[in-house]
């Protein structure tokens, strides 16, 4: 496995038909994911298109994530957990300074993705809301409104995904207090 440290980030290649496992190795971590074509930037993954053609925001074994132009970019093939969030966009330092009244705020999941993404000229700007693995986000079927709780997953939990298509992927180890139980823990991640 190779590890994201605690409130840092990372990207890297993954083709089609290769598995990213990710690995919750302490509990209570998140990670932030994102997806650009590898040969088109300007596919990125969609939680809208995603949650249209999947019917739930409740993503788990079986689900697939789709790209803003339709296509299957990733498809989860097992999952320990089984609650993970794609509503919430990544942390950031305007996050820390709103939501945690920070004078000092880290960069955040946000920065930490905008950081390893710049290798691939993806700027700040092109990056789409993440799939927040292991992050725990119940919202209530009446109102609407949802709470940040303590993600599920225990120390060794898993979620592996497919690649449907040649991608770059962003993914980070949170930055959020409130998002992973204030653990701010290492991710492990490995590609097969």
């Amino acid at each position: 496995m190779t590890r994201i440290e605690r409130r840092t980030g990372t990207a890297f290649e993954l083709k089609r038909g290769q598995r990213l496992i990710v690995c919750d190795p302490m509990g209570e971590q998140v990670s932030d994911l994102v997806a650009f074509g590898l040969h088109d930037r300007d596919e990125v993954i969609s939680n809208g298109r995603t949650f249209d053609y999947q019917d739930t925001i409740y993503l788990t074994t079986g689900h697939r994530l789709y790209s803003n132009r339709s296509n299957i970019m990733l498809h989860i093939e097992q999952d320990d957990v089984g609650r993970h969030d794609f509503l919430l966009t990544p942390c950031s330092k305007d996050t820390f300074r709103i939501l945690y009244n920070d004078d000092d705020p880290h960069r955040g999941c946000f920065g930490n993705l905008a950081a390893a993404l710049d290798d691939y000229d993806i700027g700040a700007d092109r990056i789409p809301c993440a799939f927040n693995i292991f992050m725990n986000v119940p919202v209530d079927g009446d109102t609407g409104r949802f709470s940040v709780q303590p993600p599920l997953s225990k120390a060794g939990d898993t979620i592996t995904f497919r690649a449907e298509m040649d991608l770059i992927i962003g993914m980070t180890a949170c930055s959020a207090p409130t998002s992973n139980n204030g653990t701010m823990t290492p991710i492990d991640y490995r590609i097969d």
